[in-house]
């Protein structure tokens, strides 16, 4: 095992320890069950989520449990907090789905473009139980328990360049997540998307090591990419979300009325976030040019031509992966009703 391996190990040594010492603690009735929250984002839906959804389970347990959160990649970044809450050290992570490709594949097909004409159209997808149960329980076998699925915000590409036009992408490096889902669009279009993570996107654009970003204004508004890449080409090609995942070893151990607890107020939670999503949105995109960052919409004429472009990608990899099938065809059922 290699020095990184090693500090890794007892990283999660020392999280697990602590998270057995105030279970003990709980079975024996002297203080609350610990339950650490983590992301990589900060005041954005997602931290939002946690602090919410924290403030809930504390009122609803009556102190039972004690959720801490921990925004901006506090416990490490999105991998090593991935891995964390699959073994039991941290005990709820809310990030992208994509993150959990190494997971399941599946978790990808939300990138798919083109599946949706407008924001409005987008919100079918966690409107849809059936999608949502099979969606949230795809990593249970792995360690996850999925308890939320909410809306971010529509795509947009932040670039360093001038762009009014999708041809204007042409020959750039864009960083995107590690998804054949937001690789291959970019590579019709004639650009290179390049996977780093969250972490790393701000240096590169700095340094001009990548052209631009794939992500949405909450991202990079809260991060103030304005500073390095002042042109967001907003697409809304894609329409992005988040999942909130617990661990599942973690969650086993719990009495039946807690885990029900847990279960009522994450739903509570996620249906209570649409509406800040949307407002956040709004705050987001008026800071971002109050900072001296340029808006540009795509015309309806370019979105058209765009979702033309990329529409067929999601069909192409899931035959490719015919293990993506079953929940791509929900999918799409959703999105042509």
């Amino acid at each position: 095992m290699g020095k990184f391996g090693r500090i890794t190990a007892i990283f999660y040594g020392t999280l697990i320890a602590a998270s057995l010492i105030a279970s003990n603690a709980m079975a024996q009735g002297t203080q609350p069950i610990v339950m650490r929250l983590s992301t990589a984002t900060l005041n954005d839906p997602q931290h939002e989520w946690l602090k919410r959804f924290a403030a809930a389970i504390d009122k609803n347990t009556n102190g039972r449990i004690k959720a801490e959160v921990f925004p901006a990649s506090q416990l490490g970044s999105i991998p090593r907090q991935v891995e964390g809450t699959q073994m039991g050290a941290i005990q709820g992570w809310v990030g992208p789905p994509e993150f959990l490709v190494g997971v399941d594949r599946r978790f990808e097909i939300l990138s798919a473009p083109g599946l949706f004409k407008d924001e409005k159209q987008a919100f079918k997808v966690f409107d849809d139980a059936q999608f949502d149960k099979v969606f949230l329980s795809m990593a249970e076998n792995k360690g996850l328990i999925g308890v939320g699925l909410f809306y971010v915000g529509p795509s947009s590409y932040d670039m360093r360049i001038p762009v009014q036009h999708i041809a204007d992408l042409k020959h750039t490096k864009i960083r995107v997540l590690a998804s054949q889902f937001q690789t291959e669009p970019l590579a019709r279009l004639g650009a290179t998307g390049v996977p780093l993570s969250l972490g790393d996107v701000l240096p590169a654009l700095q340094q001009g090591a990548i052209d631009g970003a794939q992500g949405a204004v909450s991202v990079f508004t809260a991060f103030k990419y304005y500073d390095a890449a002042k042109y967001m080409f907003e697409t809304r090609h894609v329409y992005f979300y988040s999942v909130a995942m617990l661990s599942k070893q973690w969650f086993d151990k719990l009495p039946p009325d807690l885990q029900n607890q847990i279960l009522a107020t994450s739903k509570q939670i996620t249906s209570e976030i649409l509406p800040y999503s949307l407002n956040f949105l709004d705050q987001q995109r008026k800071a971002w040019v109050a900072h001296g960052g340029q808006l540009i919409e795509l015309s309806d004429a370019e979105r058209a031509e765009l979702n033309q472009q990329t529409r067929s990608v999601g069909d192409d990899i899931v035959q490719q992966h015919p293990e993506m099938k079953q929940v791509w065809d929900m999918l799409v059922a959703i999105a042509n009703r």
